[in-house]
Formats: C-alpha cells, sequence, structure tokens
C-alpha cells in the first residue's frame, strides 16, 4: 500500500509541474486517504497547493485529475470536493497489489527503521498475592507489544521481574507464621498463590484491629499506623531476611515456592510466557552498590537518620528516598540494580516497562536517577503506563480482599463464551474435547481483546458479559469471522476450487472487492504504527475493521454460487487472505482463531 502511494505521490508531483510549470516534491504534497462517502482511495489537499500554484483549490484539482486521467494508468477517476482531490485507482493496480499481498510470506518482518534489542518486563507480580483483573491487563498488553516489536523484526525478550522480597511479602509471611497452623495448598486444596494471598489479607484484618484499638486509646492516626504491633513485627522480619536469619529465608523460599506453582499455572491458563525471569532478592544487592556509588559521586545524599536520598529538583521531582534509615531497600534500589542487569544481558535500545499509570513519578524518578549516574542505558528506558481497570462495582483493593481474581475470571468469560456460543445453536463435528478448547479460545479471546481494544493510556471499565458477544466490536465477533473463512475454504476444496486460480486480468473488480484488497494492504501501516506507539489497541482495531469488510464482501457478492469460475477462484482467494490478516493480526494480540465454530 505504501509503494502505490508512493508512485501516486510521485505521478501527482509531475502533474503539477505538467500542468502548473512549478516543482513541487512528491513528499511535500498533503495526502489522505478518501473518506467513505467519497468515491477514491487517495485525497489529495489541494488547499495548501493555492499559494504556489496561483490558483483556487476546486480549479487545481480539476485540471491535475483531468491530466492523471489522460497521462497515468494507475488512476481509473477522480472527483473535486472543495480542496480535495479524489483519486481512483485502476482495478488493475488493486489486483497487483492484492498479489503482493499472497506472495507475501506469513513471518515477514514490517521493516520500521525502529530499535531493534528490545527487551519488554510485564507482569511483575508480588509473592503475596494471586495475579487479578488489573494484572491481566497488564500481561496481555505486555505479551501483545512484544509481539508487535517482533513482527517488525526486532529481536524482543519477554521479562518478568518478580517481587519477591520486601514488606508486603513480609505481611504474608508473619499471617502465616500466626495463624497458617501448617496449612499448605495441598491440604487446603487451594493455589499455592491464592493461599498467600489469604494471608495477605488476614494480616491487613489484624493490623486494623490494633491500629483501631491505639487510635481509641488516644494515639494519633498516623503514629498508630506505625507502632501498631503487626506492622512493627513485619519490619523487623524484613531486616531478619535481609540478614539471611535462616528461618525467616527458609518460610519465605516455601511460601514464594507455592506461589510460584500458582503463577505457572495462571500464565500457562491465559497463554503469556517469558523469556527471563529476574527477581527483586537478586537485584536489590546490585541496586545498594548503585546507591553507594551516587554518594561517592556526590550525586546522592546522607540524612541524619542514616536514609539516602536524591534530589531531583532541578528535573522538576522531588526528592526520592533510595535507602530507608535501617539500611533496608525500596523498590527504587531494586529497579537501580534490575535495568543494569539488563543491559547487561541483552544490551537493549529499548527496556519497556509495562507498569500502570499510578507509578509514572516512580518510572520518571528512575530514569532521572540512572542519567544522574551517567548509565548509557537511561534514555533507552520507556514506561508503557496504562490506565487501571475497574468493575461496576467500583475500585479492587488487595488488601482487602475485594480483586476480581484472575483464575475466577478466566473461567467465567469461557463459561460465558460458552453460553453466548450454544445459543447460535449445536456445534456440529466436535468432541467434548474439542469443545471445550473451543469455548477456552473463546472466552481467552474475548478477555484480551476487550482488555486490549482500549488506548492503553486510558482507564477503563470491564463489562464481562459484553466481551463475549459474537456481535458488535468484540474477540468472539472476530473470532466467528475468521471461523465462517476457514469453513468456505473447505467447500472450496470439496467443490475443487483453486483458490490460487484466478487472473490478475479481471474484466473488474466489485465495490466491496477493491475496499478490501484496500484494507488488506494496510497491514504492514498498522503494524507501523502500533509499534510506533505501543499500543495494541490500533491492531485490535484493524482486526475489527478487516472482519467488518469482509462480513460486507460476503452480503454483497456471491463467492462460491459465483457462475464465473474465474471471479469465484478469485473470490476464494480474497477470503483466504483475508483469514490470514485476521489470524496474524489476531496473533499480535496474543489471540487464537477457531478454524470451526
Amino acid at each position: 500500500m505504501q509503494q502505490l502511494e508512493n508512485d501516486i505521490r510521485a505521478a501527482l508531483s509531475a502533474a503539477i509541474q505538467q500542468v502548473f510549470s512549478v516543482s513541487v516534491a512528491a513528499e511535500q504534497l498533503v495526502m489522505q486517504p478518501t473518506r467513505k462517502e467519497f468515491a477514491g482511495s487517495f485525497t489529495l489537499v489541494t488547499f495548501s497547493l493555492t499559494k504556489a500554484l496561483g490558483k483556487g483549490p476546486e480549479q487545481i484539482g480539476q485540471a491535475l485529475g483531468e491530466w492523471l486521467m489522460t497521462h497515468e494508468a494507475r488512476v481509473s477517476g477522480f472527483n473535486v470536493v472543495k480542496g480535495f482531490l479524489n483519486l481512483e485507482i485502476a482495478d488493475r493496480e488493486w489486483l497487483r497489489l492484492f498479489q503482493d499481498l499472497v506472495q507475501r510470506p506469513d513471518d515477514a518482518p514490517v521493516p520500521t527503521g525502529g530499535p531493534q534489542a528490545v527487551i519488554v518486563e510485564y507482569s511483575s507480580p508480588n509473592t503475596n498475592k494471586p495475579l487479578h483483573l488489573g494484572h491481566l491487563r497488564n500481561n496481555f498488553l505486555g505479551y501483545s507489544v512484544a509481539e508487535i516489536m517482533k513482527a517488525t523484526g526486532a529481536t524482543v525478550t519477554k521479562a518478568n521481574l518478580v517481587n519477591d522480597r520486601g514488606i508486603h511479602i513480609c505481611k504474608s509471611m508473619l499471617a502465616y507464621q500466626r495463624y497458617g497452623n501448617g496449612e499448605t495448598p495441598q491440604s487446603a486444596g487451594i493455589k499455592g498463590d491464592h493461599l498467600a494471598g489469604k494471608y495477605y489479607v488476614l494480616f491487613e484484618k489484624h493490623y486494623r484491629e490494633q491500629v483501631k484499638q491505639l487510635e481509641a486509646e488516644g494515639v494519633l492516626p498516623d503514629v498508630a499506623k506505625r507502632q501498631a504491633p503487626m506492622m512493627l513485627e513485619a519490619q523487623d522480619m524484613l531486616r531478619a531476611w535481609e540478614a539471611h536469619d535462616e528461618e525467616v529465608v527458609g518460610l519465605w523460599k516455601q511460601m514464594n515456592g507455592w506461589v510460584y506453582e500458582g503463577f505457572t499455572e495462571t500464565y500457562a491458563t491465559i497463554g503469556v510466557d517469558f523469556d527471563k525471569y529476574y527477581y527483586e532478592s537478586g537485584t536489590y544487592l546490585l541496586g545498594k552498590e548503585r546507591v553507594e556509588e551516587g554518594l561517592q559521586k556526590g550525586v546522592f545524599f546522607r540524612k541524619e537518620d542514616g536514609s539516602v536520598w536524591v534530589d531531583l529538583k532541578e528535573e522538576g521531582l522531588d526528592e526520592k528516598l533510595l535507602l530507608r534509615a535501617d539500611g533496608t531497600s525500596v523498590y527504587m534500589t531494586q529497579d537501580l540494580g534490575t535495568a543494569e542487569l539488563k543491559y547487561n544481558d541483552f544490551g537493549y535500545d529499548l527496556s519497556l516497562y509495562v507498569i500502570a499509570d499510578e507509578q509514572n513519578y516512580h518510572m520518571q524518578v528512575l530514569k532521572a536517577v540512572l542519567k544522574k549516574l551517567g548509565k548509557p542505558y537511561a534514555e533507552a528506558i520507556h514506561h508503557l503506563s496504562y490506565g487501571m481497570v475497574d468493575l461496576p462495582s467500583g475500585k479492587m483493593k488487595s488488601r482487602e480482599g475485594t480483586v476480581v481474581d484472575a483464575d475466577e475470571l478466566v473461567r467465567e468469560v469461557v463459561a460465558a463464551a460458552q453460553a453466548a456460543t450454544l445459543e447460535k445453536g449445536k456445534i456440529e463435528g466436535l468432541s467434548e474435547d474439542e469443545q471445550a478448547r473451543l469455548f477456552h479460545t473463546l472466552g481467552l479471546g474475548a478477555l484480551k481483546y476487550y482488555l486490549l481494544k482500549v488506548d492503553p493510556k486510558k482507564r477503563m471499565l470491564f463489562n464481562p458479559e459484553e466481551s463475549v458477544s459474537l456481535e458488535g466490536h468484540t474477540g468472539p465477533f472476530i473470532q466467528y469471522s475468521h471461523a465462517r473463512i476457514a469453513q468456505l475454504r473447505r467447500k472450496a476444496a470439496q467443490m475443487g476450487i483453486n483458490e490460487k486460480a484466478y487472473f490478475l486480468a479481471l474484466p473488474e473488480l466489485q465495490k466491496s472487492e477493491r475496499e478490501m484488497i484496500e484494507e488488506l494492504a494496510r497491514y504492514a501501516s498498522v503494524v507501523t504504527e502500533a509499534a510506533r506507539t505501543f499500543s495494541p489497541a490500533i491492531a485490535a482495531q484493524y482486526a475489527y475493521d478487516l472482519a467488518k469488510a469482509y462480513n460486507r464482501f460476503y452480503a454483497e457478492v456471491q463467492v462460491l454460487a459465483e457462475p464465473d469460475e474465474t471471479k469465484r477462484a478469485f473470490r476464494v482467494a480474497l477470503s483466504a487472505q483475508t483469514g490470514r490478516a485476521i489470524k496474524a493480526t489476531m496473533q499480535l494480540l496474543g489471540i487464537e482463531v477457531p478454524e470451526r465454530m
């Protein structure tokens, strides 16, 4: 599509020279896709040429259109609407373009000139609770962006930084120590990550009770929160962990092991993976070394209580804590170490952090601190900030146990997808196991698509029932469109129709056929824009546009019933290429498309 646009630009530049004897470079012309209500594919904005050519915009458009009709075979028609020259492209050009698309390998990259060594860090769970709905948006977004960057030809590493140490983890450990009575995932009959989450909630319950008791005794609220016995014990446990206390470390390993097993199961269920794991317990010490380095360089400073800070007022930020007074680490400490480890491992020229917008300030500080330390990879860091996911019931809170559990949500959307599919009628030709896999594919596709179709920067409201609909802007609608194409191809094969036996010399194309080819030709530009903006929403919208365009095409022309052999073969080929494009685009989103529904 880009090459065709470049050809039209060159032809317009030549036309201006011939008609007006004025030289205007092709790249200086203002062109855009023609609006749907007008005939044409490319539109030249003639308003921008009036000064250079000394003519009115409509006069310019009419003169250029007439010249192109006489001298440019690629143009088959034109119309002028005020300051816009709309150009219709000859059918043979669309057929040549379609042939190029058919011959393009499925795994051919879309070069963009962008970064070539990319690391995408996503998921980054805490080992004190299971994954929830917010984590799902994070995981789906990170996985999809990694796939989009791969499609540009970049070498991409998917990384997961596990937050496996810190005060939150100690809270779960302390509650288990007090109230666990030796319970295990096996004895409780629940996943290990859910078991850890149970004790995190239990800690908060007893901690709040202690705070209320202190406040009732006249202690100020802020002081009560700091002096509650359970908080003090959790802080003692963190210091013991950093001092390598054998008992504390043993409990930490045991509970983290349970959580890792639970995470692994969830990741497999939701269809995301990682090339490299980092653990905060393995990066915070290197981060402490960088803090010491900053002190020696004089870019950090130590307060009277022994805590270490950085002054970022010149950067428009504030003072930021890097190390607590008791010597224990904060998140920033380990982030300094992790950034360096990732660079040493992969030498990235782009390091994407998929983190909620609540951490915008934190990520600004990280980049600013690394710049102060003179690290060469500071400029390569980019925060892919995304909005939170809300439910009709409001915001989720892990510590109060009001989160929407990821495992439970997946089960619910799979069940909803099953019900929505069976409403359309009985599924023929699939065994029970095949039907179960289909419902999982549809449910997970519905969930992923719903979370990815919204621009990452926007906060969103998740509606489970709407997500599984087979109609409208949903994943199942697109999946159904692919299944329809697969069924058509099976029938075509049974009829002996060779989808590759079409000819470039078709007498003419129907409007819906031209629109379908034009839509298919947008794939490269979609990948380019999605990679530039790190937005799977662009790919999601394109998949929907493809499915809508195909359904219009399917409704307006005969395919298998077409009596003309050449037209029939071409339309089957057009259907097949659409199926390829839908599949490739949905793969960028991490979504499978079924062959049968």
